[in-house]
């Protein structure tokens, strides 16, 4: 709706959209039924019209088709890749055995004594067991 405003001040003093600053970042340009905008960021054209009371603006056909090509390609390499994932098995991990366990436990057995004996060490006088 700015754009418009914009828009129409610029027709409504005698200037045209080209003699607009050019420290925006959109440069807008009078066309058939609206204006174009170009996107100085990111080169994209849109053309820009009001209809019934409502503004909008659409990428210019070739680059909707670009855009359109894109969504394709992505599209189909979703479908390659759940395809693929639904094909494949989830690796099996077998579960640890009775040595891996008892190691595991011994592990966090000194660790805990390691603890108990570090906080006996750095606790008051008075605190101490």
């Amino acid at each position: 709706m700015r754009a418009i405003l914009l828009l129409l001040a610029l027709i409504a003093g005698g200037a045209h959209a080209e003699d607009a600053p050019a420290d925006g970042r959109y440069s807008m340009t009078p066309a058939e039924n609206g204006f174009l905008r170009l996107d100085r960021d990111t080169g994209a054209v849109a053309h820009c019209a009001t209809e019934n009371g409502v503004s909008a603006c659409r990428a210019a056909a070739d680059e909707r088709a670009a855009l359109m090509a894109e969504i394709d390609r992505l599209s189909k390499e979703n479908a390659d890749l759940r395809a693929k994932l639904a094909g494949a098995e989830a690796p099996k991990k077998p579960l640890p055995g009775e040595q891996e366990f008892e190691r595991a436990l011994s592990f966090t057995e000194k660790f805990v004594r390691r603890m108990m004996r570090l906080f006996r060490e750095e606790a008051p006088e008075s605190e101490r067991l």
